[in-house]
């Protein structure tokens, strides 16, 4: 018999109105999950949301400090010295009220190029931070050292921004005189005019609550950077006057409302500018990942793997063939992986519009990306139904093959998409189980200029996309080559044969 006509008639085996409707009702389950999580997630402004910031590349990005600015035409530079750089961390609720002196560590303050002060729009910068020295910021996701330490009257620190048409420098000196290049960015495009001047903002600090068996829930606090300068001078392509002003919105909180709202105040040559929030690749209002209209994806796991176990146990009983053996694993890979294709391609587009619909900014992903996804969940799902198909074949008895599954598969998978576990349990049970092959529906990219909760119950992988899948395929292949191994005779097992 041909291979062709082999897997015809193992497909015209398998399609059991059962089994069918078993995957069936996982795909359902992952397109009407999904859409119940999007049609019930809302924006709660008071009227419209703003718009998150969306960068050059369609990337959502924070883009939030107070610019002390002029114009700058496109041969000049601006100078400044800085003399300190201070902060305050407020405390949340129930101790809101209770402020403390303190910098995050990617507190930032310093000059900065900008393409205007929309948000989203390019920028080069050069700063101080709370704790990693001077560096050199541009377009959001690039992040360059300059010198180490920090900064105070005793031992200043002298910043230069020069620009040559769409090519922009960053020098720094401690005594003004001798002048080291920290870096230099081309920014295609720049207008004719950019505005140019001082800035300071702060993100959250980022603290972790411990919840369930040692899992973290993710808590917020305000905090404000205050940087002061002297020394100003825009030479060579001044245009304007000075304004001061945010970009994106500040001093709306009751915090800065009641105890110190940010803003820039000039006294006798020295110039104090304070703000919040952040500019860096990651967005602070909560950008949802496209993933996250995948909430299903943990029941249809669980039907898949228990159809795909019983079939294998079933396929025990019936033959030892060699030859069979592969094609029904080949025909339960392809149901299955339909199955994936359709249920994910279906939810991730629709999903995404309602959220955006519904006023929840979501983190644009380019088109390959999302075809990554969409592929490759529905991949791993084939891979995990074959996966457990060998073990119902090794073991002969679908109750053991669906526990195992169930365990090395599903169960690390649901319990670390969730905060109940320390990070570092979480982190390596997707480094040693099959369930590491669902790394490749990550979106969510590290950033080390950006503080965040990188754990997989925040949606990152503790493996990239393609070292999961492979962990998942090399669990299938040794269970396949167990299956087709040498099997015992054939054992009765009343209460198996489940249809």
């Amino acid at each position: 018999m041909s291979t062709t006509e082999l897997l015809r008639r193992e497909w015209t085996a398998f399609r059991r109105p059962g089994r069918l409707i078993a995957l069936a009702a996982a795909a359902l389950t992952v397109i009407a999950l999904g859409l119940l999580f999007a049609s019930g997630n809302h924006s709660s402004c008071d009227g419209p949301c703003p718009t998150a910031p969306v960068a050059g590349d369609g990337s959502t990005v924070s883009d939030r400090l107070w610019f002390l600015h002029r114009g700058l035409s496109r041969e000049g530079s601006i100078t400044v010295r800085m003399t300190s750089m201070t902060g305050t961390i407020t405390y949340p609720p129930p101790n809101h009220d209770q402020i403390v002196p303190g910098l995050v560590p990617w507190a930032k303050a310093g000059i900065i190029v900008k393409d205007g002060v929309r948000q989203g729009s390019r920028y080069a910068a050069l700063m101080m931070t709370g704790s990693h020295g001077v560096r050199f910021q541009y377009d959001y996701r690039h992040d360059l050292a300059g010198s180490a330490g920090g900064v105070s009257g005793q031992s200043p620190r002298w910043l230069r921004l020069t620009r040559s048409g769409d090519t922009i420098t960053g020098a720094e000196s401690t005594d003004g005189k001798q002048w080291r290049a920290v870096a230099t960015a081309k920014l295609d495009g720049l207008p004719d005019t950019v505005q140019v001047g001082l800035f300071a903002t702060s993100p959250g600090d980022l603290t972790l609550r411990r919840i369930g068996l040692g899992g973290a829930i993710e808590e917020v606090r305000f905090t404000q950077a205050v940087g002061v300068f002297d020394n100003v001078a825009v030479e060579g392509g001044a245009t304007g006057t000075w304004h001061s002003e945010p970009v994106g919105g500040m001093n709306h909180t009751d915090w800065e409302k009641y105890h110190n709202a940010s803003g820039a105040v000039e006294k006798n040559g020295v110039i104090t500018v304070s703000g919040t929030g952040d500019i860096g690749p990651v967005s602070e209002e909560g950008a949802r990942s496209v993933e996250k209209t995948l909430p299903g994806l943990v029941v249809a796991l669980v039907i898949v793997l228990i159809v795909a176990a019983r079939y294998g146990a079933r396929t025990a009983r019936e033959t030892a063939s060699r030859q069979v053996i592969p094609a029904r694993a080949a025909v339960v890979a392809t149901v299955t992986f339909v199955t994936g294709l359709v249920a994910v391609g279906v939810v991730l587009p629709v999903g995404t519009a309602i959220l955006k619909g519904n006023g929840i900014p979501v983190q644009p992903v380019p088109v390959l990306t999302g075809a990554r996804v969409i592929v490759g969940v529905a991949v791993v799902l084939a891979l995990c139904a074959v996966f457990a198909y060998g073990l119902g074949v090794w073991l002969r008895r679908g109750w053991a093959a669906i526990l195992i599954g169930l365990s090395l598969v599903a169960l690390p998978y649901a319990i670390t998409v969730f905060p109940l576990l320390p990070d570092a349990v979480a982190e390596w049970l997707l480094r040693l189980t099959p369930a590491a092959g669902f790394a490749v529906q990550q979106t969510m990219v590290e950033y080390p200029q950006v503080t965040a909760h990188y754990a997989p119950s925040a949606g990152y992988f503790s493996l990239p996309g393609w070292a999961g899948l492979a962990v998942l395929c090399a669990y299938t292949v040794i269970v396949v080559r167990m299956a087709l191994g040498p099997t015992p005779a054939a054992e009765t097992d009343a209460g198996t044969d489940w249809r």
